[in-house]
């Protein structure tokens, strides 16, 4: 059997329940899409915390001790002395190269290539990693699980020997790229397929880990999972680091057998997302929505609470908003379905929505 072929046969038998999933997740999808259009500035501070708690959880999982405050930090250029050299070093490494992500990810293409590129900018500050950022394994290497301590307690699998590793990702990259292009598989089980195989082979001496997880959000915001930058999957990750090396060496141990199978991995990788989707939408729900008004829609907002019923007119007057901005902050209220309109024409006022939908 090629490998193209394993590929393809494994997720030719896909269950109800991850299917399940899946429809959920791109439910939450559309609902993002069709929600409250962010403003910049929101959309700006929510970037910047996902970068800090994402480079903070993708860096711990692989035993580094700094907090998302310490990261904050550093990116402010505040110097911390309690921690390593290379803590700081490869927290500073994943921060960039996941902005760029954030910020370019339209223009970046996803080969061989790119990968190597991004493990060199994922390592380019680890003085240790000098002699191999950017270059497949040239010594055999293994997984091992980290506790809390930053400290080994044992091999969950063995990985590609590294004579094979070039052919392994070559195949693996072509099959990935076809797949999407195709669209022979949803792209989230493409996606999941990828993330697993990958970190099988392990491709690179160090770093495997933490870039499999910029290449998650390279990879999704490409397929149009556009919060991806506004809600940390890998925060979600630390926080069920046992669950997630568990997901990865029950489907790995069955690669290369007559019985193959990535469904422990998907459920996991699916729930994850779809945590990480439920979140995104939590921006726009009610307890999060003084992020996204302004000052003046939230005072508009504020009176339609406590108000049986107002006209815009009404509005404009109890709250001192100027008219044009209270029917700005009425559109932005009615694409968050928190309030309703009753009546037409000059007898229109509006309520706050009866429909719950946090």
């Amino acid at each position: 059997m090629t490998k193209n072929n394993r590929l393809d046969q494994r997720l030719l038998q896909i269950p109800a329940e991850i299917w399940s999933k899946i429809t959920h997740i791109d439910e939450l999808k559309g609902q993002w899409v069709a929600g409250a259009r962010l403003s910049p500035q929101v959309l700006g501070r929510l970037k910047r915390s996902v970068l800090i708690t994402s480079t903070g959880a993708s860096t711990r999982i692989e035993g580094a001790k700094l907090s998302d405050e310490d990261i904050e930090k550093l990116m402010r250029g505040i110097n911390i002395q309690k921690f390593t050299d290379r803590d700081k070093q490869e927290v500073k490494g994943y921060f960039e190269l996941l902005e760029n992500v954030f910020d370019s990810w339209e223009s970046l293409t996803f080969g061989e290539n790119s990968i190597k590129h991004f493990h060199g900018e994922l390592l380019k500050y680890v003085t240790k990693d000098e002699d191999h950022r950017g270059e497949y394994k040239k010594q055999e290497n293994q997984v091992q699980m980290i506790n809390a301590a930053g400290e080994s307690v044992g091999i969950l699998f063995k990985t590609t020997p590294s004579y094979l590793t070039p052919k392994e990702m070559q195949e693996l990259v072509e099959w990935t790229k076809e797949a999407l292009v195709e669209k022979k598989y949803h792209p989230l089980l493409i996606v999941g397929n990828f993330l697993v195989e990958f970190l099988q082979i392990h491709p690179f001496q160090d770093g495997n880990g933490r870039l499999s997880r910029v290449l998650t959000n390279l990879l999704l915001l490409k397929e149009g999972y556009l919060y991806m930058p506004y809600a940390s999957h890998e925060k979600f990750v630390e926080d069920n680091k046992p669950e997630y090396y568990l997901a990865l060496r029950q489907s790995q141990q069955t690669f290369k057998t007559g019985n193959e199978t990535v469904i422990p991995w998907m459920d996991f990788f699916l729930t994850i997302f779809l945590k990480q989707s439920e979140m995104a939408i939590d921006l726009l729900s009610k307890e999060n929505i003084e992020r996204l008004l302004t000052q003046k829609q939230l005072a508009v907002w504020n009176y339609l609470q406590k108000a049986v019923s107002a006209t815009p007119r009404e509005i404009s007057k109890e709250t001192k908003v100027a008219y044009p901005t209270v029917r700005q902050a009425i559109d932005k209220l009615m694409r968050l379905k928190k309030i309703e309109r009753i009546g037409q024409g000059r007898s229109t006022s509006y309520v706050t929505s009866r429909i719950n939908t946090d």
